[in-house]
């Protein structure tokens, strides 16, 4: 469901200027005459053009696009869904894009997303290719910069359990990457393979009970990730990977609600450098923070100023240990920051805007979301 409500958050990007049109559909709600793309969102299928937009300090800025085909409109699969089953279930969706920033990183692909049967099953599948310029910082803490090129592939089948909020099913990823280092290589590696191939998969688990799943006001998403890379499986090498994260909202008041999260990442085994586990929080350097463990909690408080404009507040922490230092030596991070969103899609609970992030050793970054930024 992650990359079903990632990529129907991003429409609101492109149809932002369409709200002044004086032909079509309208987009303004009735009821307070306020901007709204409710009934655009929930009306349109067949070919949807979206803008990429990036400004991850890890990657630099940039940005692409995306073709998104639905083969039916949101309203039509719910109410052709919750006829037959009771259940609402999101259409089936369709998308080739790219995208490249400053930096000179780029990457492209295709997926498929596809639910079955009243949304009792959940296909979802991918493939592409990319070129990332990155920073690794390592035992030493310094940045030495290198390119990751690679061509992948994604797969994911999930089962619903009986009528519950619970998923579960078979995850399978491939990726072959060559790596290169600058001048200024990360010795403490040793000898690292230039090609190297990663064949890797297992079970995922969901649960997923929020009221809304772009900017919840109550509710729990649950994911845990359980894979091993194996030969058998296309992997260069041997190793696992295990991932749990929990996000739950909680209503204070009738404005305040306060959102808490955590995250757990571990690995072990003979696994490249690249895919070590880091600390994921707003306002710091993606990969900056990298070990073989990484742990990660934050809370944010949300304040809905109007029915259509909300403030933030959140703050974090997190470490990364295990390889290069023992827990009790490891930096312990934090970050903070301020934003705000405005309810785009009143029907949808679909709501954009800016978060601004402060982080240690003077980083800083902001964010173009939309919804929640706990995806």
């Amino acid at each position: 469901m992650r990359l079903f409500s990632t990529l129907s958050l991003t429409l609101a990007l492109l149809l932002g200027p369409l709200a002044h049109a004086d032909d079509g559909p309208s987009y303004r709600d009735p009821e307070d005459g306020q901007i709204d793309l409710s009934d655009y969102l929930l009306n349109h299928k067949g070919v949807f053009p979206v803008p990429i937009v990036i400004t991850e300090p890890a990657i630099g800025y940039g940005g692409g696009a995306m073709l998104l085909y639905f083969q039916q409109s949101m309203a039509e699969a719910a109410a052709e869904s919750e006829q037959e089953t009771g259940r609402k279930q999101p259409p089936v969706i369709s998308g080739l894009g790219g995208f490249a920033t400053n930096n000179g990183t780029w990457a492209g692909g295709a997926f498929h997303f596809h639910p079955i049967d009243g949304d009792r099953y959940r296909y979802m599948g991918g493939i592409g290719k990319a070129s990332l310029n990155l920073d690794y910082y390592g035992a030493l803490n310094q940045a030495r910069s290198y390119n990751l090129d690679g061509d992948f592939l994604f797969q994911q089948f999930l089962f619903r359990i009986g009528d519950s909020d619970w998923f579960v099913g078979p995850r399978y990823g491939y990726f072959r990457s060559d790596i290169r280092f600058g001048d200024n290589k990360a010795t403490e590696l040793g000898d690292v393979d230039i090609t190297r191939s990663i064949g890797i998969g297992g079970l995922i688990i969901d649960y997923d009970s929020r009221d809304n799943i772009f900017f919840p006001r109550r509710g729990t998403y649950f994911e845990a990730e359980l894979q091993m890379a194996r030969s058998w499986l296309g992997s260069s090498s041997d190793f696992e990977n295990y991932t749990a994260r929990a996000y739950t909202w909680l209503p204070l008041t009738k404005t305040l609600t306060l959102g808490l999260r955590i995250d757990g990442r571990t690995i072990d085994g003979d696994y490249p450098f690249y895919s070590q586990p880091y600390i994921d929080l707003r306002g710091i350097e993606k990969g900056r923070y990298q070990d073989q463990n990484a742990a990660m909690t934050e809370a944010e408080l949300r304040w809905d100023v109007t029915p259509r404009w909300s403030l933030l507040a959140f703050g974090g922490a997190g470490k990364a240990w295990g390889r290069w230092h023992d827990f009790g030596d490891a930096e312990t991070v934090y970050s903070y920051g301020t934003g705000f969103r405005y309810l785009i899609a009143k029907k949808l609970g679909l709501a954009s805007g800016l978060d601004f992030a402060w982080g240690p050793d003077g980083q800083r970054a902001f964010y173009i979301q939309m919804g929640s930024a706990w995806k």
